[in-house]
This record gives structure tokens, C-alpha cells and sequence, in this order.
């Protein structure tokens, strides 16, 4: 079980609390007014206040997630690094972290550099994709990137990449490729692993 100093086992607010102390080493008297203001307003920035006060292990994966990106807002960043935040998340769940890190892009213009497997989600999301497979690599939009012509070229086998009610659907022979989601507003750039592509966004 996670656990703080003395024991106690670590809560949400805890985990978001590291977010605003980064590095340093304890808060001071005079800072601890402002950092549960720091804190407060990240948890209800990704509406976390009802599990806030849970034990960790208690929460569930969705829960704990939001409250990581609660934890990197916390700091107020200029640029937000999310390395597979979407890593085990059900579907519904997968798109709420997404919107939230979108959402702090657009409200806060907070670059976004984001790494994930799970590119469905966050497609919507992106204005430009980097696609890396074996050392090559193709970086554009959406609808210049993920077309049948460029990622068949990349994966050396036939692709094919549809649009369904306004959705990119890939259909591919050999490794398994997913259904994308519509192209939309961010920066995306990523690369793929031995079976299944891994990509980035930023913003």
C-alpha cells in the first residue's frame, strides 16, 4: 500500500499535493494557505472533490487517473508532459482524461506533449500527427498522415483507412491496427512499438 511519512496511508489530495511542492523540501507556515488553494483548485479542475479524501488503492483506475492530471495541474505548468495517460482506462474513461487535458490546453494555452498507444481519444483532439514506425516517420495532419496511401507505405503491408460518419476507421492485415477517431485540435506526434503504434500529442 502507498503510504506518506508516519505511516499513514497516502489519499488523493496527498498525491495532488506533490504537484505543488515539486522538489522542495517541506511547505513553510506561510505556504500552507496557498497550497491547499493550489491544490483545492486542481482537484475541482478535474472534478476529483468526492474521492479526493480516499485512500489510493481504494480508487478506481479512472479515479486514480484523474487525479494525476490533477497533480501535474497543480503546479500551474507551462508545458504538460502525459506519458500513456490513458494506459488501462475503459473507454468512457480514456475520453474524460483526454477532454480534461485538452481543456487546460485551450483555457490555460498550456503546451501538451502526449505519448499513448490509445490514439482513438485523443485524435479529435489533434492538428498534427508524427507517426513512427521502425525508424521512419511521416508528420502532418491528420488527413495527411493517417491516409491508406502513407501508413501502407510505413508498416510495408496493405492499410486501409476509411471515413465513417465522419470518423477515421484503419483497417489493416498483420499488425493490428484500431479504429481512429475524427481529426480535430492539438499536437500529436508519437512513435510505434514492436506490435501497436505509439504516438504523442502536443499542444
Amino acid at each position: 500500500q502507498k503510504t506518506i511519512e508516519g505511516g499513514a496511508q497516502l489519499r488523493g489530495v496527498d498525491l495532488v499535493g506533490l504537484g505543488v511542492d515539486g522538489h522542495r523540501w517541506g511547505i513553510g507556515f506561510r505556504g500552507r494557505k496557498e497550497r491547499k488553494r493550489k491544490v483545492a483548485e486542481a482537484i475541482s479542475a478535474v472534478g476529483a472533490e468526492q474521492f479526493a479524501y480516499a485512500p489510493l488503492d481504494a480508487l478506481s483506475g479512472g479515479e486514480q487517473q484523474r487525479l494525476r492530471v490533477a497533480q501535474a495541474l497543480a503546479g500551474d505548468p507551462r508545458v504538460l508532459l502525459c506519458d500513456e495517460p490513458l494506459l488501462s482506462l475503459d473507454l468512457a474513461n480514456q475520453r474524460l482524461v483526454s477532454e480534461l487535458i485538452d481543456r487546460r490546453r485551450r483555457t490555460h494555452d498550456t503546451a501538451v506533449l502526449f505519448v499513448t498507444h490509445e490514439i482513438n481519444p485523443i485524435l479529435p483532439l489533434v492538428d498534427r500527427v508524427l507517426y513512427l514506425v521502425d525508424g521512419q516517420f511521416r508528420i502532418g495532419t491528420p488527413d495527411e498522415v493517417m491516409t491508406s496511401e502513407t501508413l501502407s507505405e510505413l508498416y510495408g503491408t496493405e492499410v486501409d483507412v476509411l471515413r465513417v460518419r465522419g470518423r477515421l476507421v484503419v483497417v489493416g492485415t498483420g499488425d493490428a491496427m484500431d479504429a481512429l477517431g475524427e481529426s480535430g485540435a492539438a499536437h500529436c506526434h508519437g512513435s510505434t512499438g514492436e506490435n501497436h503504434g505509439e504516438r504523442e500529442a502536443r499542444a
